[in-house]
């Protein structure tokens, strides 16, 4: 073992919860591992790799991914083991193990891409026949959650090796390590979603959640974190939904990850209407900082987690739903009619008996009407609550 060299690939992984993890990672090298690291040049790293580790950048070109991949074919040898961190096998025949750590659910899932950008639905496409085509290089498949076990399971066959190795990084040491003395807290709020404006991340839905609730009188905060350049359309239709609903959300922008667990412990609970995860990264951060989760009923959810309420991710009067019961609003169960009763209703419509009455079904527990002047906070409901 002491003359094996690691090569960790990684041309490709620079935002998101990759970063995070591939910077978990490479910190916790050894500086007694020989090998080398093959990064993305936008990747920003706030410590120095071991002496020991050759540092690769590589530009996002295609040029430079291919030099990339032919420069992992030359420097691998017997002796190696090759991780590729960014979901993808190698393009060419390397020599050594080769083990591909897979965290993108969108490559084994048969997800729904058409709301995603053109250049996005290519590029998993892409990716996707690349996995099919060079899987046969592989040695093992890393995974973090048996559900990406199970799903890569059916792309691949049976006769794929498949191991679930999940890990994190210590969001409250690294918090305490990096934070900034004189850096004011933020407000308190009930609600926050830490995620970028991915179709797949559902804020659409989200706000229209909160419209739902501001139409019944419930106007809980939410705080979010969507770049504003780079989801130019998303707040902007957000910034409309908010000011004619008059909803209590801020959009805090991107924040790095050393800035993350502030925000978490600025609100109360985590909200994740996700619809695709490979493994909620979020959901445990949040966790391990004392939040509640409120969150999609769904397999990456309980991979890592037990929320304390859950809703359907496609419907936002079930978000709406979970939200209140969270919030502590009672719900209630409208009464069905008997068959005497829909008769008697059915024959008001008769001769002249005017149109037909409508008794629709309450979404939401029902609350006395309200107009937006009247409109309570969340912080009055439950005062109202307890004192009941």
């Amino acid at each position: 073992m002491s003359n094996e060299r690691l090569i960790i690939h990684a041309p490709n992984v620079h935002m998101g919860g990759g970063r995070v993890l591939l910077t978990e990672l490479l910190s916790s090298l050894s500086p007694y591992v020989r090998g080398a690291a093959i990064l993305d040049e936008r990747l920003e790293l706030p410590f120095v790799l071991p002496d020991n580790i050759a540092e690769v950048r590589v530009s996002p070109s295609l040029r430079d991914r291919l030099r990339a991949e032919k420069a992992l074919a030359q420097i691998a040898d017997g002796q190696t083991r090759i991780l590729c961190f960014g979901n993808l096998p190698p393009l060419m025949r390397c020599r050594g193990r080769v083990s591909v750590f897979l965290h993108n659910r969108h490559l084994v899932s048969p997800t729904d891409l058409s709301g995603f950008p053109f250049k996005a639905r290519l590029r998993i496409r892409a990716e996707r026949a690349w996995i099919r085509l060079y899987a046969a290089r592989v040695n093992e498949w890393i995974v973090q959650t048996e559900s990406m076990r199970l799903l890569l399971a059916e792309r691949l066959g049976g006769s794929a090796t498949i191991r679930v190795l999940p890990f994190v990084a210590d969001v409250e040491a690294a918090a305490v390590h990096r934070s900034d003395p004189t850096e004011r807290p933020l407000e308190p709020v009930d609600f926050c979603y830490v995620a970028s404006g991915e179709p797949h991340k559902n804020h659409r839905k989200l706000i229209e959640a909160w419209v739902l609730l501001a139409q019944e009188g419930l106007v809980p905060s939410l705080r979010l974190t969507l770049d504003r350049a780079d989801d130019r359309a998303l707040c902007s239709w957000i910034e409309e939904q908010k000011q004619r609903y008059r909803l209590n959300i801020e959009n805090i922008g991107r924040v790095p990850p050393s800035r993350i667990p502030r925000i978490y412990r600025s609100s109360r609970c985590q909200i994740h209407p996700s619809w695709c995860e490979s493994f909620g990264l979020p959901l445990i951060e949040a966790q391990s900082l004392g939040l509640s989760i409120v969150a999609a009923e769904l397999d990456y959810v309980r991979d890592v987690v037990v929320p304390d309420e859950t809703f359907d991710p496609h419907s936002a009067r079930s978000i709406a739903r979970a939200v209140a019961r969270y919030l502590g609003r009672p719900a209630t169960v409208p009464q069905v009619p008997n068959g005497r009763s829909f008769l008697a209703q059915l024959a008001m419509t008769d001769g002249c008996a005017g149109p037909a009455s409508e008794t629709p079904m309450p979404s939401l527990p029902a609350v006395p009407a309200v107009d937006l002047s009247e409109r309570r906070t969340t912080a009055e409901v439950r005062s109202e609550m307890a004192h009941r």
